[in-house]
């Protein structure tokens, strides 16, 4: 099987890679993902980033929205180089704990890894950390789109 490199903030990780027909809309795409396809985004908390800024709560720490839109996007991420011109993914489904406190000014690091496929559905492990340790964990899915096609259909 052809390995494929994947370079996310100075990280490789390697995977096997296949190509998969997946029909879809009438037509059939190639995309070349399988389980094990891994991402990583990180940032520095702001207060932009705060529960206090979201509306999701009172105190000047991470909001939970703000980790959730970090999972989203380092799944998004880690798949994009694997899709047919013109595709993209949404997120159907977000399934995660929220456990500990983040302080402004304190880094976050995502990491996801794609652990199904299903035809266009795509199931994700996520896990999120602070410089002290795990703040949040679980399962994301996104579905495979051609963007053309469902922004057309808004």
């Amino acid at each position: 099987m052809p390995k494929r490199h994947i370079r996310f903030f100075c990280k490789a990780y390697v995977v096997p890679v296949t190509k998969v027909g997946v029909k879809f809309d009438g037509g059939v795409m190639d995309m070349q993902l399988e389980p094990g396809v891994q991402g990583r985004e990180e940032l520095i908390v702001e207060q932009k980033d705060t529960a206090a800024r979201y509306g999701s709560g009172l105190v000047e720490v991470y909001a939970t929205p703000a980790m959730v839109a970090l999972m989203e996007k380092t799944c998004l991420q880690s798949v994009l180089p694997f899709l047919p011109a013109g595709h993209g993914t949404v997120g159907v489904k977000v399934n995660v704990s929220h456990s500990k406190a983040t302080p402004v000014g304190m880094q976050v690091v995502c990491e996801s890894e794609l652990i199904e496929v299903d035809r266009r559905r795509l199931v994700f492990k996520v896990v999120a950390r602070d410089e002290v340790g795990e703040i949040g964990r679980g399962l994301h899915e996104r579905f495979v789109i051609d963007t053309e096609k469902f922004m057309a259909k808004l």
